[in-house]
């Protein structure tokens, strides 16, 4: 018990900044340096340009300290220990003893559905910890109701479930989901099976010509996954209105300036972000606002991440 806590601690100290860190580079609004307001006249883009994800931790730091780095660590440490807890009461001791655990055997489709059933119970708490972590705004520690108050509007506060229906979030994580398990784990099943037995292979076992070909699939299938990550952030950090009604945005807007009074940077804000009065209306659309307003270059932010997960994973 002692040794698991002393583990959590660790990694959750180790890696909250950095996929904090990740949130707030995806996330990040930039457009081209020249667009036209609403009248047709060029404007200069006057907010923060970022092309590195350490430029990004470094900026993070910079402006609001270590604070700013553990933006998200409440909901990360909660959610942590209920799924920790939940290992400890239904799994048995030789699973605990190996330190991981992963979904039961059932064949890539029930693979797929339970995968997709444990977004879906994940997903609230993925939202609120994106928005935790891009939020401009400080927030307490042990004060979950004033946290709610800033990160969720009024219409989601009255009606919960409406985060599942926010525009295009739900079709991304399951393309995702489906991508890699239907695809890259069918792929590593058919062309390296040993890696699914128990223990490591010997090397022997393993073809070389298979192993490169997986490889490059692996590598290639960054140009789907790391889109579709970046998309997901972008659609989980947009907020949920009222049914279109007058001025409703501005409304909820007014509601909410009257809870967040204290900004967690001092003189200027960590990222940029989109506002809500042009929303993303699904996964095509933001997809396309992307590539048109900041260019192609956004939907790869922190790639090299996307390809190490893909990697990791697919040997998991």
């Amino acid at each position: 018990m002692m040794f698991m806590l002393g583990s959590l601690a660790v990694s959750l100290a180790v890696l909250v900044p950095l996929v904090g860190t990740l949130v707030r580079f995806r996330a990040h609004y930039n457009p081209k340096g020249l667009q036209l307001d609403s009248e047709g006249d060029v404007q200069p883009h006057t907010g923060p340009v970022i092309s590195s994800y350490i430029g990004m931790l470094r900026r993070v730091h910079r402006i609001e300290g270590w604070p700013g780095l553990y933006k998200g660590l409440m909901p990360t440490l909660l959610s942590t220990l209920l799924i920790t807890v939940f290992l400890m009461m239904f799994l048995s001791e030789s699973n605990l003893r190996s330190g991981k655990y992963s979904a039961p055997d059932g064949g890539a489709v029930g693979i797929l559905f339970y995968s997709i059933f444990a977004m879906l119970v994940s997903l609230p708490q993925v939202i609120i910890t994106n928005r935790a972590i891009t939020t401009p705004h400080k927030l307490p520690y042990f004060d979950a109701i004033y946290s709610l108050r800033i990160l969720l509007t009024p219409t989601e506060r009255r009606r919960p479930w409406i985060l599942y229906l926010t525009p295009g979030l739900l079709a991304t994580q399951v393309a995702h989901i489906a991508y890699v398990i239907i695809f890259l784990r069918s792929i590593r099943q058919l062309l390296l099976p040993e890696l699914a037995n128990p223990g490591m292979p010997r090397r022997e076992e393993i073809s070389p010509a298979k192993l490169v070909i997986f490889f490059v699939l692996a590598l290639m299938s960054t140009v789907i996954l790391a889109p579709l990550e970046v998309i997901a952030i972008r659609l989980s950090i947009q907020r949920n209105h009222a049914a279109p009604e007058f001025n409703s945005i501005s409304q909820e807007e007014d509601g909410d300036a009257e809870e967040a009074t204290e900004y967690a940077g001092a003189d200027e804000d960590v990222i940029g972000l989109r506002t809500d009065r042009e929303p993303y209306i699904g996964m095509v659309d933001c997809a396309k606002r992307i590539v048109d307003e900041e260019g192609w270059s956004a939907l790869y932010r922190a790639w090299w991440l996307t390809t190490l997960g893909s990697l990791s994973g697919a040997f998991s």
